[in-house]
């Protein structure tokens, strides 16, 4: 998987996950039916934008209706569950499109000779790949009427531009047939949907993400780019890495105003990936400017607060003064601030009261809880044998139940998340900040929906 939007599932509601994932595999899906299972590889994040505008501009009623949408078949990344995934023309769209740009970045590779492309024939099997989806491509995209020869022309004109670039020319040179190619497939979602008015914003839109995509590109390769030799655009035009940023955080703003010309049927999901994953994107690569977490004190190894001079922190210990007036006061030095005694064996219920049973009945403090405890009154799972159990993990690791859905654990029964959502897989960071811009001094958001559920846990 390739792209600059990645959204996290803590930044998303249970709505827009949902839409999110159903664009994914419905672009998966019409990859595989449209050019084979091999094309299935071109998936990437970026390419999805297209069928999540086009449903975006499409009028509620039609999605409402269930024409959007279609119920795929267990998938081994999704657990092997079914799932409501996104069919017709806007997911034809990003396929073909995707499809196009898969085959462009593979011909870099191999005309760079970066890794395995430099062997002969890998190198040769790769062009072969490639003259087979430029084929491909081009004649689905010509079912929902785009021309995919814009986004062709536009990887050949940059190879020429990059050969023939003055020294000192301006970066945005180097960007400008990507910002062509990305400007035709955004504006071509506005044809799709019927609403014509749409297409110059969002040919503004696509031009300023093809820039900021290119940028951002240039920017992670760099550093790998100077150690191999590399053409890199930054460096062959002499762009440091603080204009490199401004260009890229105008970009994200350029975009977000292109946006609000924009009519949508429903501009949630739009909005995040468009307003907010890119502004992720660049703070990956660049870094938060001027960034304070909001979670001040509550922060892992965060420094304690200081009003004392020179940075010492207030010693907030009781003095020895106050420590003999607190052992007066409760008259025993075993019991806390309540005048309980914490060591106290557990209570006894009243004799004449049976105590609370059933699965909704509260459970003592003193009962052990939490992961390897059985709950009161829950029946223990019934346990694997070493055979049974081996069988059962090589079935769900093979089907990727362990990796992305919550299951029974394959010898211990008990029901687990999957390993991505035990150890975070996301790069969210600082979950928190997803909110920021839905306060009142909100700037960007005009009540889109972008943040109805979020999960950042926090107080800010």
């Amino acid at each position: 998987m390739f792209g600059i939007i990645r959204p996290c599932r803590h930044r998303l509601s249970e709505r827009l996950q949902a839409s999110w994932m159903a664009h994914l595999c419905g672009l998966c899906l019409a990859l595989r039916d449209d050019h084979g299972q091999l094309a299935r590889t071109a998936t990437n994040y970026d390419g999805l934008i297209i069928s999540v505008l086009v449903e975006a501009q499409t009028a509620a009623g039609h999605t409402a209706a269930g024409a959007g949408r279609r119920t795929a078949g267990p998938c081994p990344l999704r657990g092997m569950r079914t799932a409501s995934v996104a069919r017709g023309e806007g997911a034809r769209l990003a396929a073909a499109v995707s499809l196009a740009l898969a085959s462009v970045k593979i011909r870099d590779h191999v005309e760079d000779q970066d890794g395995v492309f430099a062997r002969r024939p890998v190198a040769a099997g790769a062009r072969a790949v490639t003259r087979r989806w430029d084929r491909k491509s081009s004649g689905s995209a010509s079912v929902v009427g785009f021309d995919t020869s814009v986004l062709l022309d536009a990887a050949a004109r940059q190879g020429e531009l990059e050969r023939e670039l003055p020294a000192g020319g301006s970066v945005l040179l180097v960007t400008e047939p990507t910002e062509t190619a990305t400007a035709a497939a955004f504006a071509h979602t506005a044809v799709l949907a019927g609403r014509p008015a749409n297409e110059a914003p969002l040919a503004e839109a696509g031009r300023l993400f093809g820039r900021l995509a290119h940028l951002l590109d240039a920017a992670e390769d760099q550093e790998a780019d100077a150690a191999s030799g590399a053409w890199n655009p930054l460096d062959a035009t002499g762009t440091d890495r603080a204009e490199a940023e401004r260009l890229c955080r105008d970009a994200v703003r350029g975009i977000r105003l292109a946006l609000r010309d924009v009519e949508l049927a429903d501009r949630a999901l739009v909005h995040i990936l468009l307003a907010h994953e890119t502004e992720r994107a660049v703070e990956r690569v660049f870094g938060r400017p001027g960034h304070a977490a909001c979670r001040v004190g509550h922060e892992p190894g965060a420094a304690p607060a200081t009003d004392q001079p020179h940075g010492r922190a207030q010693d907030t210990r009781p003095q020895h003064g106050h420590a003999q007036h607190a052992h007066s006061q409760h008259g025993h030095p075993d019991r806390d601030a309540t005048g309980s005694n914490p060591y106290q064996s557990p209570p006894r219920h009243d004799p004449g009261q049976a105590p609370p049973q059933g699965p909704g009945a509260p459970v003592p403090p003193w009962v052990p809880q939490g992961p390897g405890f059985t709950p009161p009154g829950a029946p223990p799972p019934n346990r694997r044998n070493l055979l049974a159990g081996c069988a059962a993990w090589a079935l769900m690791g093979c089907t990727c139940q362990l990796l992305c859905c919550e299951h029974n654990h394959p010898f211990s029964g008990e029901r687990r998340e999957g390993f991505c959502a035990r150890n975070e897989c996301c790069d969210c960071g600082n979950c928190c900040d997803s909110c920021q811009c839905c306060g009142e001094n909100a700037q960007c958001c005009n009540d889109c929906g972008c943040c109805d559920g979020c999960d950042c846990g926090c107080d800010c």
